[in-house]
């Protein structure tokens, strides 16, 4: 049986498209493989940094901690589609604008929480559309 060069690109082609587009959605996690529901925290500042992307859209801000030094947390949301849902745009959070976000710290212990609500600077509660939501 003769193979002919053109199925072995094609072949080899879909292969290397698979692997290159499916990257992202083997590394997404759950809720529970990350982070610490008995965990919770309550974190205020100024965002510094926001990136409206998949898998999960997340902020940065920084927070003074127990001794007054500054120290960056990255905020993890729901994924993009879902806040749009909720209400949210790319714009809904500003960079300087002070936030209080009430979520689940990391499991590793880093500067991570997922979020479940950001209180914006005007007071309005927004939900973070978090992966902690459906899980019971």
């Amino acid at each position: 049986m003769k193979i002919s060069s053109s199925f072995v690109f094609a072949l080899a082609f879909g292969l290397i498209l698979a692997a290159v587009t499916s990257g992202p959605a083997l590394a997404h996690h759950s809720f529970a493989a990350q982070y610490d529901r008995s965990k919770p925290n309550t974190i205020t500042g100024p965002v510094t940094k926001v990136e409206w992307i998949n898998p999960h859209a997340r902020f940065f801000m920084d927070v003074k901690d127990e001794a007054g030094k500054v120290v960056s947390w990255e905020i993890e949301l729901g994924p993009p589609a879902g806040l749009m849902r909720r209400g949210w745009t790319r714009n809904s959070l500003k960079v300087g604008e002070s936030v209080t976000v009430n979520g689940f710290l990391a499991k590793d212990g880093s500067n991570l929480t997922n979020a479940q609500t950001v209180t914006l600077s005007d007071g309005r509660k927004v939900f973070a559309g978090s992966s902690s939501e459906s899980n019971p």
